[in-house]
């Protein structure tokens, strides 16, 4: 019998720290829910001291996520952890966070690296290590289950992991992580650590050994998978790799090593692969983080072949170039959908592509139903790709306070031209117009004109659904606040929208007013409570 690999993702608290991927409570459960239906074992679900709206997205999670067995193998809830530091105010704030879920975990952490403890928290090795136990047996008092990091463990001395080891083991610790913060290890050094610690660490049989490695190096996942082949049962990855600096170790690349490679490993895990491709298509759609064409497993190009060889070999037999079946990761061939067919119809298909919630909730579908319409009167087949884009793009879009009444765009050599007509907040219909490079510019000023924000565009993006020239473009933006009032308030965050049309002008003009909703809505709730937006916490 294979031993069991516990999969701890973090895409909601390591991978929200991703530049621009600030994600809402709305979001942060349509993740976790998925997260539950993948088979995750445990969702760091946030990092509840961080803000008030860190605290209520773990709560959120715990009351509405942490309960669901919904295709589960394991048949067991996903667990649902909140970090915090060595401190009683983080614990308890985590404990009063996930308290609610049924299954429930308390992961607390430390810095034990000789450059950590002096330059940034200013104590001794001896504070350190008595900081841990007193960190861990407070835990220990409100839950059973407690996870204990040694931040920065790359760069510590192996001897003095084992003493903090040693001792958080005894004052209760249940599973001890051992990350390769900065990414700065190369797998035959990670793997031959995780060796160490097991065999130097006083009762090391008592707590479960995890790896949690960051892709600085591009070593991540090796780093991570060399870590499982000397010891550890638990790994920390994130969907789709995302995470702080180069990120974090890939979820999706772990699972399908796992997968592919059953005889190098005796491990296995409880994730159903075919979730996958859903799973890292919410991610992208919601924190706004596209994924690389060449990704493993996941990427556009990750099943693709053009090479004349390579599609001769493919056509005589699969298995000359394809070491995985696209159908494992749920990759399927799609079926279409046209403008007579029904609501009932488009439930059912809804359904069969995972999404529950949009077909329980009466108010998503009629709108999902409705954009469906729209997409169809366009382009005579709607495949599932399509809508998989149209209901992702309704469930993305934030509170309307700005919205587009029409955009008119005269476009040629010379001088292109938009006009725009914008209903604001309180209802008026505003109207401008502006010259640019081209038509989106000429439209982005023009929407800046007529809501007197100063913006700069980071990122423009248009990716077609599907194939043909009536395909449905998805269209991403990413922009910044470049006002100095108010900055305390914006705090220089970058904000994501998108939009999917088969007019790509228009598309691109709802993604811009979607990203400028999600930033006047993230300023609405910071000035309402009058906070700044919470500082990253690395491990």
């Amino acid at each position: 019998m294979k031993k069991k690999l516990i999969i701890f993702d973090t895409t909601l608290r390591d991978g929200e720290q991703s530049p621009g991927a600030s994600l809402n409570i709305k979001e942060k459960l349509r993740i976790a829910r998925q997260l539950s239906r993948l088979g995750v074992d445990v969702c760091e679900a946030g990092f509840p001291v961080a803000s008030h709206g860190d605290f209520n997205a773990v709560r959120k999670i715990s009351q509405n996520v942490g309960p669901l067995l919904e295709g589960r193998i394991s048949g067991k809830p996903m667990i649902i952890c909140g970090l915090a530091r060595s401190t009683e105010k983080d614990i308890q704030l985590a404990y009063d966070a996930v308290k609610e879920a049924p299954c429930h975990r308390i992961h607390t952490f430390i810095a034990t690296s000789d450059i950590h403890l002096k330059h940034k928290l200013k104590i001794s090795r001896k504070k350190c290590v008595q900081q841990a136990i007193t960190a861990v047996k407070f835990a220990k008092n409100r839950v059973e289950d407690v996870e204990f990091s040694a931040e920065d463990a790359g760069r510590s001395d192996p001897a003095f992991l084992a003493e903090v080891f040693s001792e958080v083991i005894k004052a209760g610790c249940t599973t001890i992580n051992v990350p390769d913060t900065v990414g700065f290890m190369t797998p035959a050094e990670y793997g031959a650590l995780i060796k160490y610690v097991i065999e130097n660490t006083e009762d090391s049989e008592k707590a479960i050994w995890s790896t949690h490695c960051h892709n600085d190096l591009g070593l991540a996942v090796a780093n991570t998978l060399c870590g499982v082949t000397s010891g550890a049962r638990q790994v920390e990855v994130t969907m789709n790799g995302i995470g702080e600096r180069a990120g974090n170790t890939s979820l999706e690349e772990i699972v399908m090593n796992l997968h592919t490679r059953p005889n190098l490993y005796t491990i296995k895990c409880d994730i159903d692969t075919t979730q996958i491709l859903r799973t890292s298509k919410m991610v992208s759609s919601l924190t706004g983080i596209p994924v690389q064409p060449n990704k493993a497993i996941i990427g556009a190009n990750a099943f693709a072949h053009e090479a004349g060889i390579h599609q001769d070999g493919m056509l005589k037999h699969s298995e000359t170039y394809e070491i995985m079946k696209p159908e494992t990761i749920g990759l399927k061939s799609s079926l279409v959908m046209g403008k007579h067919s029904g609501k009932h119809a488009m439930k059912e298909r809804l359904m069969d592509l995972g999404f529950d919630d949009v077909s329980e909730d009466k108010n998503m579908l009629l709108k999902v139903f409705n954009a469906f319409k729209i997409v169809a009167d366009s382009k005579k087949h709607v495949t599932d790709t399509d809508l998989e884009a149209i209901v992702n793009n309704e469930l993305v879009q934030p509170e309307q306070l700005w919205k587009i009444n029409s955009v008119v765009v005269t476009a040629g050599v010379h001088n292109p031209t938009a006009t725009v007509s914008l209903k604001s907040p309180d209802g008026r219909t505003l109207e401008d117009a502006s010259l640019g490079a081209g038509p989106i510019e000429a439209i982005y000023k023009a929407i800046s004109r007529v809501i007197g924000i100063n913006i700069k565009l980071i990122d423009y993006r248009v990716e077609a659904v599907s194939e043909g020239k009536d395909a449905l473009g998805n269209v991403y933006v990413r922009i910044q606040n470049l006002d100095q009032m108010n900055s305390a308030i914006y705090a220089d965050d970058i904000y994501h929208g998108q939009a999917a049309h088969v007019d790509t002008v228009l598309a691109a003009a709802r993604a811009f007013i979607s990203s400028i909703n999600v930033m006047l809505s993230t300023g609405r709730r910071r000035y309402s409570k009058q906070i700044r937006p919470p500082g990253r916490i690395v491990v």
